[in-house]
């Protein structure tokens, strides 16, 4: 083995060994055989956004006037997240391993707080451990089967905690009702091409991005998802995907004591249509909670979306939902109670929203997108009525907003 000179003086003088300095630069020659074959990745994602007549006077229930979805802020400029990653992919051989490890900081944060090693925080937190898994994998079966083990994302929902990633800037409310993070070991089995299975357990920690968390130690999660995939043979079909999955808590939620079960269902489907541009898709969340959780109301959530590929750099993205939201409380999960100036309250509402997404990336490496939402709830005035101080009763909420993300 060849030292530099530096190494061979120190030597000389008794100061190191050069059998020292030999498992030094072996252990060295290590660590960058693993950096190399790390990646850095990650996105900045900044918006500026304008929502008509919420400069009203703040109703009760929800202070800001405007519909309770996932991420939902005032007018302004806003600084969303900045999301860096390393990752190092497991290999070919049998028993491969790798990592994820990925940070959050801004109002769009998921993931585990750095100032605690356990539980998990709702959107809005300073800085996060928004993923941190290892990856290995068993020669179990035909395929093998990977597992994640550590901090992850849900393995449920039609959107991502990427920003990036979603076709639309502001969040549905299927979203918001879904657990966000987990904390503890998920393994995937792939049977083929077609089909592949996923299960694990984690903490008993039902957070989502609206609500915030409550673990309890003897309790845990059971996750458990399916996923397909149409082969080649279906023509146009080719590469839709179905999935499903279901998440229950044995107790969660915000309440601190006895706080019940929650239990998550989802669907999902992504399908390529006859017209080579346009995509559709559809998902439907289910929120079934416990009489002790927020008094057993349940919560479901119907969404579908649509894309068409223009051109390489343009594209037209639209949601629309339908929202029912059960809950038993005055103070409703999703959907304001109603009217402050209303002697009768409205504590089960229903919503609809439609948003419509235009995105061109001029940039390299930039996604700009300019986008319309409207929210619409079918009972009270809820943003922003107040006769007494003279505003408009509104049961309609609009939002334009600029979104610009640069990836790298």
């Amino acid at each position: 083995m060849k030292f530099n000179k530096w190494t061979v003086g120190l030597a000389a003088v008794g100061v190191v060994s050069l059998a020292s300095a030999a498992r030094a630069d072996e252990q060295m020659s290590q660590v960058q055989t693993a950096l190399s074959q790390t990646t850095l990745s990650g996105y900045v994602d900044t918006a500026m956004q304008w929502n008509p007549n919420t400069d009203q006077n703040a109703h009760a229930v929800y202070p800001g006037n405007g519909p309770k979805y996932s991420f939902a802020q005032n007018d302004g400029f806003q600084f969303n997240a900045v999301d860096i990653a390393l990752d190092r992919p497991e290999d070919s051989s049998q028993w491969a391993a790798g990592y994820h490890v990925e940070m959050m900081y801004g109002a769009d944060g998921v993931g585990v707080p750095l100032s605690t090693a356990s539980g998990t925080v709702n959107g809005g937190a300073a800085a996060t451990i928004r993923q941190a898994f290892i990856r290995l994998h068993t020669p179990v079966g035909g395929n093998g089967i990977d597992w994640q083990i550590g901090v992850f994302d849900s393995i449920i929902g039609y959107e991502s905690n990427s920003d990036p990633l979603n076709p639309n800037y502001t969040r549905s409310y299927g979203y918001t009702i879904e657990p966000t993070t987990f904390t503890g070991f998920l393994g995937t089995y792939k049977v083929n091409d077609i089909i592949s299975f996923s299960a694990g357990i984690a903490n008993e920690e039902f957070v989502n991005s609206f609500t915030p968390a409550n673990t309890f130690e003897s309790q845990k999660a059971y996750l458990g998802s399916v996923s397909l995939t149409a082969p080649d043979s279906m023509g146009f079909l080719k590469g839709a995907t179905l999935s499903g999955g279901v998440i229950h808590n044995v107790n969660s939620k915000d309440n601190t004591t006895d706080p019940g079960a929650t239990t998550s269902l989802y669907g999902g489907v992504t399908l390529p249509t006859p017209v080579t541009q346009l995509k559709v898709g559809g998902s439907f969340d289910y929120l079934f909670e416990a009489a002790a959780v927020n008094a057993g109301g349940d919560v479901w959530d119907l969404a579908g979306y649509a894309t068409f590929q223009a051109t390489d750099k343009l594209s037209f993205n639209l949601r629309a939902e339908y929202l029912d939201d059960k809950d038993t409380l005055n103070a409703a999960e999703l959907v304001p109670a109603g009217p402050i100036t209303s002697v009768v309250l409205y504590p089960q509402n229903n919503a609809e929203e439609i948003t419509a997404t235009v995105q061109y990336n001029l940039w390299a490496n930039v996604i700009t997108r300019g986008e319309f939402r409207w929210d619409h709830v079918e009972h009270g005035d809820t943003f922003g009525a107040n006769a007494a101080a003279g505003a408009a009763d509104r049961n309609n909420d609009f939002l334009l907003a600029l979104n610009v993300i640069y990836q790298f």
